[in-house]
């Protein structure tokens, strides 16, 4: 750096301004200014562009409520991105979209065009959805042996691949990157094999026992079928059900997971169970793929804001969920 730069780096905030105000007020040649801060003219200039800059902002019009923004191409591909968000973000009923397309885009609309349009895009999620047995089947802490999770792992990667074309490139990245990183992803489920087997032998039991014990923490403990598989446990264990139990209950709080799209959903779905009384089953498969690659607004953990579950789970960025289900989203020129 020359010592001219040197020196205009060294100014204060409060010396620029007053440099920016001089150049406005003309009192000075710009010549002597720049000799009397030791500073090249061209760096009195700038100040002084700032300086009228910050000048027009102050004094510009403030825009009327009524004047334009900007000009939105409303096509009806652009309506039914419309109706995705406003189920799938804002949570309205299907009468609440009608509503708001009759009063503020003077557009009718009936409810059956709501529904079949959110129909459709549960049709487009099922065909990327293939994700969404991860959580259960192969990622969730309680779960089948490594080895049963590596043939499941492999089944929706050899899916995935079946599924992949031009219309959905994102499909063959993401498949790659589960093909890449398999190994790392369940690398838990061998310790939590090393675990249990270390109870088996502890308890003296057949290890098989001891998973069984497991999976039953893949229940839950308000279901009947919780309860129904308890009552078979503790009979067949007897005295060494609890015994059991507690340490298999330790083995799996302590046993940290290599993937981050396993979140616990459950305080976001509630939100959301008005759509199975009018989608069905299918609402499953469009509100898994929204959730998975909508991005996180704010998170506990700051690396995840502005990434979805399913770019933290393969480590590659994918496209807004609407270009994934073949929209084409509007942008402001």
């Amino acid at each position: 750096m020359s010592p001219t730069l040197s020196v205009a780096a060294r100014l204060s905030p409060a010396i620029r301004q007053d440099i920016g105000i001089q150049v406005l007020a003309r009192t000075e040649p710009i010549s002597h200014l720049a000799a009397t801060h030791q500073v090249s003219r061209k760096f009195i200039y700038q100040q002084g562009d700032k300086a009228q800059r910050s000048l027009d902002e102050s004094f510009a019009p403030t825009p009327a409520d009524d004047e334009v923004l900007f000009h939105l191409p409303v096509t009806k591909s652009w309506l039914y991105q419309l109706i995705l968000g406003l189920v799938l973000i804002c949570h309205s009923s299907y009468r609440g979209v009608v509503e708001l397309f009759r009063d503020l885009f003077d557009t009718p609309i009936s409810i059956g065009t709501v529904h079949n349009r959110l129909e459709a895009a549960a049709a487009t999620a099922v065909e990327m959805n293939q994700m969404g047995r991860f959580s259960h089947d192969v990622l969730a802490l309680a779960g089948p042996s490594l080895a049963v999770r590596q043939e499941l792992f492999d089944f929706i990667v050899r899916e995935l691949k079946q599924r992949e074309d031009e219309q959905y490139p994102a499909i063959r990245k993401l498949r790659k990157a589960l093909r890449n990183q398999r190994d790392q992803l369940l690398a838990f489920a061998g310790v939590v094999d090393q675990k249990l087997a270390k109870i088996a032998v502890r308890f003296e039991l057949p290890l098989q026992a001891v998973r069984d014990v497991c999976l039953l923490h893949r229940k839950h403990d308000t279901s009947d079928a919780y309860w129904v598989r308890w009552n078979q446990l503790h009979s067949q264990l007897s005295g060494q059900f609890h015994g059991v139990m507690e340490a298999v209950e330790k083995a799996l709080k302590e046993t940290p997971r290599a993937s981050s799209m396993v979140e616990n959903l459950n305080s976001r779905l509630r939100n959301y169970f008005f759509l199975r009384r009018s989608l069905g089953d299918d609402y499953l498969n469009l509100l898994q793929f929204f959730l998975n690659h909508r991005q996180f607004m704010r998170s506990l953990k700051p690396e995840r804001v502005g990434k979805s579950p399913t770019q933290l789970l393969t480590g590659e960025a994918h496209s807004h969920w609407l270009e994934l289900l073949g929209f084409k989203r509007f942008q402001r020129a």
